[in-house]
């Protein structure tokens, strides 16, 4: 059973917070690029696959979009991973180190972007969309318990899964609401993230999306060091 400081307790709320920002960075990187997911890994996947299959049976090789799909799998893959092992190594118990790393990584996603391309009005290109899922599977590690990611940020699809299952919990009197209502927060934080994004990437054109998108990482990571990471280092 899922307890009322699980549901809604201060690291539920800074995960809000942390699941907006990932919904804001999707959001923002698919409307000023070629479409590319950098949250959603499923659609990746079966992108990869499928266009993989069609472009077998016609030419007879991997044509470039299942390929693409595939390296921004491994950059994910390769975020979450080095933002683990940072965490084992340097941050401990400070979800503020992934959000740095974010942070970092896309403004670093911007600086490549405009060392490319400059900002002439073009779409972000895929190799800064690279760096950028690379960006959100570390933002992915900030929340871990007993070596283990507790709450995945870009997760949609686990989370409406945890979503459903604890609303059955408590339709069956076996919980209560805070076994659904935690991951209902945490999905509308995501929405919210995604919407504020699709707002940003409307105003903000071309490679300037990622310099805002990272400002807003940034104040991000001020919120999740002066709310849970100080009183650690503190108390």
């Amino acid at each position: 059973m899922i307890t009322k400081e699980d549901a809604i307790g201060a690291e539920a709320r800074l995960s809000w917070i942390l699941a907006a920002v990932a919904g804001m960075i999707g959001a923002a990187a698919f409307l000023d690029s070629e479409g590319y997911f950098v949250t959603f890994m499923t659609g990746n996947t079966e992108r990869a696959v499928l266009q993989g299959f069609d472009t077998t049976r016609s030419r007879g090789v991997i044509g470039p979009s299942a390929l693409n799909a595939a390296i921004l799998i491994v950059a994910f893959i390769s975020g979450v991973a080095i933002a683990m092992y940072m965490r084992r190594r340097f941050w401990k118990n400070h979800p503020h180190g992934a959000t740095v790393l974010t942070t970092i990584g896309l403004f670093t996603a911007g600086l490549v972007d405009f060392i490319l391309n400059g900002f002439d009005g073009n779409d972000v290109t895929y190799v800064p969309i690279v760096i950028v899922a690379f960006s959100v599977g570390a933002l992915n590690a900030a929340f871990v318990k007993n070596g283990e990611v507790s709450i995945p940020l870009s997760y949609v699809t686990g989370t409406l899964v945890k979503l459903g299952q604890g609303i059955e919990r408590h339709a069956r009197g076996g919980g209560t609401m805070y076994d659904w209502l935690g991951y209902t927060l945490l999905y509308a934080g995501f929405i919210a993230g995604a919407a504020f994004g699709g707002i940003v990437g409307t105003i903000i054109d071309d490679g300037y999306v990622l310099f805002g998108a990272g400002a807003l990482c940034a104040a991000a990571t001020a919120i999740t060091f002066f709310h849970t990471d100080r009183k650690t280092i503190l108390g």
